[in-house]
């Protein structure tokens, strides 16, 4: 591995910067995206100015082998994260090679659907709460006496708004129905729960619980995409199987180092956010890097 200084900011010459989001930095190639994971990481809402090592390049091989896991299933915008191949599409980036190596993927573009696709397997986070007050999620009822992280009797589909700031905000199906019809509301309900399933299940042959994750899709030439990023510590609750106990909450593999320390001590969740001391940055990108090598069987490589 040689990405170990963390990368906050990218910035091409001679390439379009199309957007610039919490952790990736996107580019514009006419007829394709690229897509560059930076080592960035937020909490509560709020870009954190210390970088995790490895973060950006472990988000890019986990999505690249979940779309390739999936494809079976529906169709990506995903071509390929190998840098030689990138560059053989866009000899442009070639000046960029070192900077990208690892953490870009190559993607087809598509005019994205404005909404979250949020499947759970468990009862947890605001899922939970919402339990509590209602014994229901997104509108969906549920059975009785579940306690906080047990597992649902099938996962469910809970959409939610797509925001530019700030959390996103849960939906009912009839509500997404309302935004975008209620035939892609099927499509990609289905395609949801049919991909979080897969997930769901080869994780547990790895040790992990996905416990719940969220996707992205878009369309193009009429068909449904599975874009942005799939099934990694950032879009999804990742728990240990070893010593899953249900009735509280679960050790997990992403920045709950950060979560913890921020509310240690006390930053008002406001920002400028604080710097990270060295030890919670590297105990976390520790997480990130053990969920790579369960999941796919394979160290970091780049």
């Amino acid at each position: 591995m040689t990405i170990s200084e963390p990368v906050l900011q990218t910035s091409l010459n001679g390439v379009k910067l199309f957007k610039r989001g919490k952790v990736r930095d996107v580019y514009d190639l006419g007829e394709h995206l690229l897509i560059v994971a930076t080592d960035r990481i937020s909490a509560f809402d709020v870009v954190i100015p210390t970088g995790i090592p490895f973060k950006g390049a472990v988000l890019t091989a986990l999505s690249a082998f979940w779309f390739k896991k999936t494809k079976t299933l529906v169709d990506s915008h995903f071509i390929s994260s190998d840098i030689d191949e990138i560059i053989a599409w866009h000899p442009v980036l070639k000046p960029h090679r070192d900077l990208l190596a690892g953490r870009s993927m190559l993607v087809r573009k598509a005019e994205v659907v404005p909404i979250e696709c949020v499947v759970r397997g468990y009862l947890s986070g605001s899922g939970w709460k919402e339990y509590q007050k209602t014994k229901a999620v997104c509108g969906v009822a549920l059975p009785a006496g579940l306690k906080e992280s047990e597992q649902l009797p099938e996962p469910i589909f809970t959409p939610a708004t797509k925001e530019e700031s700030g959390h996103d905000v849960n939906i009912s199906e009839a509500e997404m129905v309302k935004r975008v019809g209620a035939e892609l509301t099927q499509k990609l309900k289905k395609a949801s729960i049919a991909v979080y399933t897969l997930a769901r299940n080869w994780g547990t042959t790895c040790g992990i619980i996905i416990a719940d994750t969220k996707f992205e899709f878009g369309q193009k030439d009429g068909k449904i995409l599975l874009v942005d990023e799939v099934l990694t510590p950032d879009s999804s609750r990742f728990w240990p199987l070893q010593g899953y106990a249900p009735g509280g909450p679960q050790a997990s593999f992403d920045k709950q180092f950060v979560r913890d320390y921020l509310e240690e001590i006390r930053w008002d969740k406001n920002p400028p956010a604080p710097a990270l001391p060295e030890e919670i940055a590297r105990k976390t990108s520790e997480k990130y890097l053990d969920a790579l090598r369960k999941l796919t069987g394979r160290e970091l490589s780049v």
